[in-house]
């Protein structure tokens, strides 16, 4: 039977193949996927594809698609069953899989899901998927066979894999997790079981309409639950994942956010003592804060682009043992596989805590306090993205600032910095400043407002509330 499939373009993604489902993705996309990526892994020289999925109400189905199409291609799939995405990360290394794909929405809202693959180990991102959609549409897959299908539950091994690495000894935390009705709650029962101290679970239940809140840590207002119950319960912290638990959300005993940078300015302390010297890796949204602290603590610092893949990739080349972006992914190359798994992250945050003399949020108080805007988006074409930030550029050039083009445009003032890149996935450009004052501050706003303006583009909304950091 000939094979041509042909995928809504906006379904193909920088990092994955996302989309709403029954809008911009469908069945039919997840057999096309199983059928042309197992075709991709056999001509490669491989055979066995982990397959996995989250608790969206769609992901069960698209997951039989695309186990489908994978065996049509006579891969041999291994299905790992529903659970967190860094599960089947863990499952692809463990058992050294020649391919891994997990159906999910990630932090996307109940009505979006999607795909995210491995090749070899490797992410497969960029223009792979590109490549992938090509040989979709022309149709330019290996012949039609029967692969095999065999379905195994890995969440003991998981779990005892995590626990390995706790270090914080008998101490007693009294922690709340906010698992947000992700997928997780297939993870967290069993696992705290086997963990030290009081632990209760807000939202516990998988359930992909998340009822709650939205499954995003990195957004204030879904951690107000959160924040509450350590309040009430005089909690030692609190944890929050997204929708597939690859991004972790931190809070203090006294309510106070950790934001993804500062999360790894405390991780980063602990690592580099067993890797004095070490890179440590975040993206060009982190704080300077961040990159100071870590060469104080004896590291390198390393500024890179944003986005799971390509931090993922840097951290191999570099041999980095920690990374991080502000979207609350963070990566362990020490002790653990160099993927981004909230749950293991948590794991290794509770050991510091627990080995804390103070609280955390002293930790939190001490770090040098800076103002920043959220992370300001505006629509802007996915041609004339670009345009912009190659246009603001060689102005910056000409007029000699301090600038950084490694991820479209960071600026540094005395003021502190802003930065403006074109995001990877959306027709939307991303902005973000962040002062040593509220005076700075708006000097930088007003920096990067000329520079759009000068592009022809409208002032952005700095309306959303600044945050101490």
């Amino acid at each position: 039977m000939s094979f041509k499939h042909t995928f809504e373009q906006t379904s193909l993604r920088e990092y994955d193949i996302r989309g709403i489902v029954g809008k911009t993705l469908h069945v039919e996309d997840a057999f096309a996927i199983g059928r042309t990526f197992a075709s991709i892994v056999l001509k490669n020289g491989g055979k066995t594809v982990v397959i996995g999925y989250d608790g969206r109400v769609s992901s069960p189905s698209l997951e039989e698609a695309l186990v489908n199409g994978a065996v049509a291609s006579g891969a041999d799939v291994i299905r790992v069953g529903r659970g967190p995405t860094p599960m089947l990360y863990f499952a692809s290394v463990t058992l050294k899989a020649d391919g891994a794909i997990m159906v999910t929405g990630s932090h996307n809202p109940a009505n979006y899901n999607g795909f995210k693959m491995m090749l070899a180990g490797k992410p497969f991102f960029g223009e792979q998927i590109k490549h992938l959609g090509h040989l979709s549409r022309e149709g330019d897959v290996v012949p039609e066979t029967k692969g095999t299908v065999k379905t195994i539950d890995i969440k003991k091994e998981y779990i005892e894999r995590l626990l390995k690495d706790y270090d914080g000894g008998d101490r007693k935390l009294k922690v709340v997790w906010d698992n947000g009705n992700s997928v997780a709650g297939d993870i967290l029962p069993a696992l705290l079981d086997k963990l030290p101290g009081e632990h209760i679970i807000l939202n516990g239940e998988v359930d992909g309409t998340f009822p709650a809140h939205h499954p995003d840590p990195t957004v204030a207002k879904n951690l107000e639950q959160l924040i509450a119950s350590v309040k009430e319960n005089k909690a030692d912290l609190g944890i929050a994942f997204d929708g597939d638990a690859d991004r972790v959300g931190v809070v203090d005993n006294k309510g106070g956010i950790l934001w993804g940078d500062q999360i790894l300015v405390l991780l980063a302390r602990d690592v580099l003592k067993n890797h004095p010297g070490g890179t440590i890796i975040a993206d060009v949204k982190a704080s300077q804060v961040l990159f100071d602290e870590v060469k104080k603590a004896g590291g390198e610092p390393l500024m890179w682009r944003t986005g799971h893949s390509l931090i993922k990739s840097k951290m191999a080349e570099t041999k980095s043992p920690l990374a991080g972006e502000m979207s609350g992914h963070i990566f362990f190359a020490d002790k653990w596989y160099g993927f981004d798994d909230a749950i293991y992250a948590s794991i290794r945050v509770l050991g510091i805590v627990a080995r804390m003399k103070e609280p955390l949020s002293a930790f939190r108080e001490a770090l040098p306090q800076t103002i920043s805007t959220p992370e300001i988006r505006f629509d802007c074409d996915d041609l004339r993205k670009f345009k912009v930030i190659e246009e603001v550029a060689e102005r910056l050039r000409k007029d000699g600032a301090d600038v950084s083009e490694i991820d479209g445009v960071r600026v540094n003032t005395p003021d502190g910095w802003w930065l403006l890149r074109a995001s990877n996935t959306q027709a939307v450009l991303v902005a973000r400043c962040e002062g040593k004052s509220e005076a700075g501050l708006e000097n930088l706003k007003a920096a990067l407002t000329r520079q759009l303006e000068m592009s022809g583009l409208e002032k952005p909304d700095f309306s959303g509330d600044n945050a101490g950091h």
